[in-house]
């Protein structure tokens, strides 16, 4: 059976739940009227956030569904989407072993780039609410790794908004054709997992309105415009999707679907019919929107004010998770790991992520309130973890690494230096946890077999900082100097916080020879 509309009945007999509405009318009303624009087709968004629209669609709460652009691999839409009609199975994997089939049908057209004058034609709909982000950290970065604005942003400034290549520019020249059509507020929503999400998208629109108003491109009105009825509400996420599970797709065939397979693009992502993901999830939005809203409370979602989002947002991006996966992926790989869940059999590998977690983040995080802390790591590692249903491999969190240390660990770093009642000079895992990224980048396990490494926009720049340091011969070069000194990498400048001496010690341990990582963590973790 394949996953097509014209056997929408078969499918829905085999599932757990689904559409509780009329799937054609639907997608023709929303067609006709889009309230909703999505960037980024991935598996977070599809096993997510389409399913809590799904969610408010199913009790009369919305009469929408969702239009999706693709802005970084097109071989989603044209393997994933349009083969099966933007229909989608979302898996979610219980801890027991049990599986929930959702069959996702909101999805109600799926473009690219190249779709410009239709996503155009939605852009200025006056009823439009949101146009929201699953493009991941990186795709609102307009900054090069030497500091400088990217070429393509460069450019952009230059020829204006019709010649727009990154996705930011587009955005922009986007709003300004709804200015200009319409004058209509809007919402931008952002919901990746990234430190204020919401400043991200603001300040890179905003930076590059304000070179096209200066160079004659966009008008005065338009400034004013982005900062009076445009929204940038901040979000916090949190749920893993990791890549198609072989038992999932089993699972999926055993039910009698056909065409289940993984493909790989070569952009390199892993996609299938099917999204698998955790049972836990948390979505936290700020309630800032100025031209309407879905209903995101019928889907699960928190709905708060912008102190609280921020709050929540720390908790679990500065002490209660993502350090925590971090540090589980960087040692993950350099150890032989190749699933999360594994790992929290290994006994010093628990020990380190409890010690940042409950004895150092703890003591500067704020409780937002909503969600306990305490609470949450809880959860992250005695539930969500060690689910050995959940293929999460620490390859695939150790991508982008660069881009998360100065927020996973150097926001908790400030904590300490900014703190009188604490002292920066009591961490002693965390510069554990940095140490292990830096023996990660030599790309050598702890046997002494080079291994490869997750791709990182700044692993030239790494590699070059930490050349001539190999295992078995350590030496503390200028550049290893210069790196602990980069606060754009670690959120602080470790040296004059006092902490690149403990760091270097510990990259010299870790680095000693083959076995010398796991004799280190038991050394400090005994």
């Amino acid at each position: 059976m394949e996953l097509k509309l014209e056997n929408l009945d078969q499918i829905l007999e085999k599932v757990d739940k689904g559409p509780d509405y009329d799937v054609t009318k639907l997608r023709e009303e929303s067609i006709k009227d889009p309230k909703w624009l999505a960037f980024g087709s991935g598996n977070i968004f599809r096993g997510f956030i389409a399913r809590v629209n799904q969610d408010a669609i199913n009790v009369g709460k919305e009469d929408r569904g969702i239009s999706v652009v693709e802005t970084f691999d097109e071989e989603i839409i044209e393997k994933i989407y349009k083969p099966y009609d933007n229909l989608a199975l979302s898996v979610t994997l219980h801890k027991d072993g049990n599986f929930d089939t959702n069959l996702i049908a909101n999805l109600v057209e799926a473009l690219t780039l190249k779709d410009m004058t239709r996503i155009k034609e939605i852009a200025v709909n006056p009823n439009l609410e949101l146009m929201s982000f699953t493009i991941t950290e990186k795709g609102y970065n307009l900054y090069g790794s030497d500091g400088n604005l990217m070429g393509v942003v460069s450019e952009d400034l230059e020829n204006g908004p019709e010649a727009s290549k990154h996705l930011m520019s587009i955005v922009t020249a986007l709003l300004n054709l709804r200015y200009k059509e319409n004058g209509k507020a809007l919402t931008l929503l952002s919901m990746d997992n990234a430190s204020h999400n919401g400043d991200l998208v603001k300040n890179s629109v905003m930076l590059i309105a304000k070179a096209w108003l200066e160079k004659g491109f966009v008008e005065e009105g338009f400034i004013k415009y982005l900062e009076e009825k445009v929204a940038f509400p901040l979000s916090m996420i949190d749920k893993i999707t990791p890549r198609p599970a072989e038992d999932v797709q089993k699972h999926l065939e055993e039910l009698g679907f056909s065409g289940m397979e993984t493909v790989v693009t070569e952009k390199g992502s892993y996609i299938a019919g099917f999204v698998n993901s955790e049972e836990a999830e948390y979505l936290v939005i700020e309630d800032n929107f100025t031209n309407g809203r879905p209903a995101f409370e019928e889907g699960g979602v928190y709905m708060a004010d912008r102190e609280t989002v921020n709050k929540v947002e720390t908790m679990k991006v500065t002490t209660c998770l993502n350090p925590l996966h971090t540090v589980l992926a960087t040692y993950g790989c350099i150890l032989g790991h190749t699933k999360i869940s594994e790992e929290m059999e290994d006994t010093e590998l628990v020990k380190l992520i409890k010690k940042i977690g409950y004895d150092e983040g703890l003591k500067v995080v704020v409780n937002p309130g909503i969600i306990d802390p305490k609470d949450f790591i809880d959860e992250v590692i005695n539930v969500r973890f060690p689910n050995k249903f959940m293929p999460d491999t620490p390859q695939r969190i150790a991508t982008d690494t660069s881009q998360k240390i100065p927020v996973r660990f150097g926001q908790t770093i400030k904590g300490y230096v900014n703190d009188e009642n604490l002292d920066v000079a009591d961490l002693k895992f965390i510069p554990l946890a940095l140490a292990g990224w830096l023996r990660y980048l030599l790309g050598v396990n702890d046997e002494g077999e080079a291994f490869e490494l997750s791709n990182d926009p700044m692993m030239d720049y790494l590699k070059e900082s930490l050349e001539g340091i190999k295992l078995g011969e350590f030496k503390e070069t200028e550049g290893l100097k210069d790196l602990l000194r980069n606060e754009k990498i670690f959120g602080v400048n470790l040296e004059e916080v006092g902490l690149s001496e403990i760091v270097t010690k510990y990259f010299e341990e870790l680095s000693a020879g083959p076995g010398s990582v796991r004799a280190t963590l038991k050394k400090y973790l005994a």
